[in-house]
């Protein structure tokens, strides 16, 4: 069986994908780490520590292989470069002589909005894209992970509010339907069917995984129709980016959000040729929630 090389095995986007191509059953898997332990129980057939910071350790990971999905993580720590990141990976999948390689992306929101949004783990990730299109590999695709359903029970979970509810304070609109969430689990599903359909999807294309199209007053409404006490401010910008260090660029994300969505003008078409190549379809918030919402936590 062709070997697929899956960096960021231990996070949710790679997890994922080590899952989704072994529920396939079409490809061995060789799961990458900086932590190889942190794989186990994982169920890769092979595990092997690398580092996308180190090129020198990238040789040994890549050796063999048939194809490769290779994810970064802006919020890793201060002073990340994924651009550099993205181009070891590049030339080392390439110099091993790897046939397609899948790169986990999002939009260019400098791009889409004229400069107008600076919002850079977006576009940083989307400057790999050109690397990847240049680097002259016999396949390539590009898959795009939604705002995750995770989110709002982990980094961005609803905090008390003074009446007994819990809530969210964004700012955002309430009734902006431009959040493209999914089960960031599922991308998997969007890669695997990639390695499986190069000729579908191997020039370049761009997988776009969404669930659902979502406004806050979407969010707060499924979640109170299945009995959580939950409710969503706006705020103004200036007030919202006094809250956490890194507010500001939250809060310029969701103002490109509102003016052109979470995927951008091309979102319909990256979505629908998402879902004719997954191997599963997408998991709607609602029925997302109704697993991963314990009431006993959001209801007061």
């Amino acid at each position: 069986m062709k070997t697929i090389v899956v960096f960021g095995a231990s996070g949710q986007q790679g997890g994922g994908v080590v899952r989704a191509l072994k529920t396939q059953g079409k490809f061995r898997v060789r799961a990458v780490s900086r932590d190889a332990a942190r794989l186990a129980g994982l169920g890769a057939d092979e595990v092997i520590s690398a580092d996308l910071t180190r090129p020198e350790t990238l040789g040994s990971a890549f050796a063999g292989a048939h194809g490769a999905f290779v994810v970064t993580n802006f919020w890793e720590g201060p002073g990340v470069d994924e651009p550099a990141q993205g181009r070891a990976a590049v030339e080392a999948a390439r110099a091993a002589g790897a046939q397609h390689f899948i790169w986990s992306t999002l939009p260019n929101v400098a791009a889409i909005s004229g400069n107008a949004f600076d919002v850079p783990h977006f576009t940083q990730k989307a400057h790999v894209d050109e690397l990847v299109s240049a680097a002259g590999f016999p396949a390539y695709t590009f898959v795009e992970p939604p705002f995750y359903f995770q989110n709002l029970t982990g980094q961005m979970a609803a905090q008390p509010q003074g009446d007994g509810s819990k809530g969210w304070v964004m700012p955002m609109a309430p009734d902006a339907r431009v959040i493209h969430a999914g089960d960031i689990s599922e991308l998997g599903t969007l890669v695997a069917g990639a390695f499986a359909n190069p000729d579908r999807v191997g020039t370049g294309q761009h997988l776009a995984l969404s669930g659902d199209r979502l406004s806050w007053n979407d969010i707060v409404k499924t979640l109170r129709d299945q009995g959580h006490n939950v409710r969503f401010q706006s705020v103004p910008g200036e007030v919202f980016d006094t809250f956490f260090p890194q507010a500001p660029e939250l809060r310029r994300m969701m103002n490109y959000f509102e003016a052109h969505s979470y995927f951008g003008p091309d979102a319909d078409e990256k979505i629908a040729l998402a879902r004719e190549v997954a191997t599963v379809p997408p998991t709607s918030f609602a029925d997302w929630a109704r697993v991963n919402f314990v009431k006993d936590a959001m209801a007061q």
